[in-house]
């Protein structure tokens, strides 16, 4: 009974139904450095803050693989696990797809850049779960796992003995984080949640889009990249409080929720309100003007005067110092009053010239502004190439490929793309072998009965 001296009643049953041993909880192990495969070195600590770390990334598509990523990127050891045939799903969401060099023919036509966005600095093992033997594997990752991310409907993973009452019993220390649409409770808990459909319910795509003009998207799915962030948070706090308690815990994060916290100051405007919206701006603010993107003789240009000052700078930069004593423009209040007049007279003295003079023009003056560029002037912006955002590494099989690299930086740590999204499976047999412990005959007999898929 010593051995399950440490772990819930319930848990303890669990352990004796499935025929598998639990992880200690580290109780004992308070503030120190050691994660379920032991103690990690502060030298490597130092440059990749989560080494040592081992995670289980059940994941696909955006939400899920963003969260993993960030932690991949940290220096986690991301073991992605993917169906042996179709893998994540936006595998077959090209073109673009960056192609095969090998001449090895592949179920997809190459590596999507969709896939190649979020996967990199991790492993792939193509794994089949809908079996015994599947799922046994499983068990036996997750007794060496600190995290595992899934963003499977509610209730999906307890078919196959992998939802967190389960594996909280194999591994009590286990960081176990839900990613869903709706999350694990409330009405809408059972829908599948999609980005576009959570920025409809959620009142992001209503203030999104021109003044007079319908609701649109946002031009990325930005409620998936900020679940994906508010997730990996959650892991960070819960790997710290596991110095403490030696205790994991089930984080339920969902595209829903983290949408209404995004709302921000337009969701206080409305409690503190409680008045309807103001609607949709466009590249407008509802309460300064001049704030917003206007045409110029050949693009687009963002200006701001958000205080009586810049709105000076900007009057005399345009050579039209009258407008700073013009009755109508003097206060901020003003400007909002007669916003439709002003902006227009601004947008008319800006068509004067191109984009590039008005920069010239604007340079070193104190007042916002900025270019409006399309993505390929983005990715080759002077700031962004000086900033290191955009890395080249060499793919096994498609060669040097680009790809866009951690943003933050640190004055010790080095978070960096070590190594390329993996290809289908490719981890496979490093992952069965080396963390698993199987034999080389137990994997080709995975191979055979189609459990598992290698690719080199």
């Amino acid at each position: 009974m010593s051995y399950f001296r440490f772990i819930r009643p319930r848990a303890a049953l669990q352990c004796i139904r499935t025929g598998l041993a639990p992880r200690e909880p580290r109780i004992w192990q308070r503030k120190s450095l050691a994660t379920i495969n032991g103690p990690v070195d502060k030298k490597a600590m130092e440059k990749l803050p989560l080494a040592g770390i081992r995670v289980l990334d059940m994941t696909r598509v955006l939400a899920g693989p963003y969260c993993t990523q960030i932690l991949a990127d940290l220096g986690a050891e991301v073991i992605k696990i993917e169906h042996p045939m179709r893998g994540d799903d936006t595998r077959s969401w090209g073109p673009p797809d960056a192609p095969y060099l090998d001449g090895k023919e592949r179920v997809f036509p190459g590596e999507s850049a969709y896939y190649l966005s979020v996967n990199r600095n991790k492993k792939s093992l193509a794994l089949s779960f809908n079996t015994p033997s599947g799922i046994s594997i499983l068990h036996k990752l997750v007794q060496k796992c600190d995290i595992l991310v899934e963003n499977y409907l509610p209730g999906s993973l307890a078919r196959y003995s992998l939802d967190y009452a389960t594996l909280s019993a194999l591994n009590p220390s286990l960081i176990y984080a839900s990613v869903t649409g709706y999350g694990q409770t409330g009405p809408y808990s059972d829908r599948a949640g999609y980005d576009v459909m959570v920025e409809a319910e959620m009142g992001l795509m209503h203030i999104t889009g021109e003044r007079d003009g319908p609701p649109v998207k946002v031009g990325v799915a930005v409620t998936d990249l900020t679940t994906g962030m508010y997730t990996a948070i959650g892991v960070l706090a819960s790997l710290y409080a596991r110095r403490e308690t030696g205790l994991g815990q089930w984080i339920d994060a969902s595209l829903s929720d983290c949408q209404v916290a995004g709302l921000a100051n337009i969701a206080s405007s409305g409690l503190i309100s409680g008045k309807k919206d103001s609607g949709r701006w466009g590249t407008a603010h509802a309460s300064v003007v001049p704030y917003r993107a206007y045409s110029t003789a050949d693009t687009n240009i963002a200006v701001g005067g958000c205080n009586d000052k810049l709105y000076g700078i900007l009057c005399d930069k345009l050579s039209k110092p009258e407008w700073k004593t013009d009755p109508r423009f003097i206060t901020n209040a003003l400007r909002v009053q007669h916003r439709n007049t002003l902006d227009q007279l601004i947008e008319d003295q800006l068509k004067t010239k191109t984009t590039q003079q008005w920069l010239e023009i604007f340079e070193g003056s104190g007042m916002p502004y900025a270019a409006v560029n399309d993505i390929q002037g983005t990715l080759n912006h002077e700031h962004v190439l000086a900033r290191n955002m955009i890395d080249v590494v060499e793919h096994p099989v498609c060669g040097k490929i680009k790809l866009v690299n951690h943003p933050v930086k640190y004055s010790r740590a080095e978070p960096r793309i070590r190594t390329p999204p993996p290809l289908l499976g490719e981890h496979t047999e490093e992952v069965l072998r080396e963390v698993v412990g199987l034999k080389d005959g137990e994997i080709r007999e995975l191979g055979k009965g189609g459990i598992v898929r290698q690719d080199k």
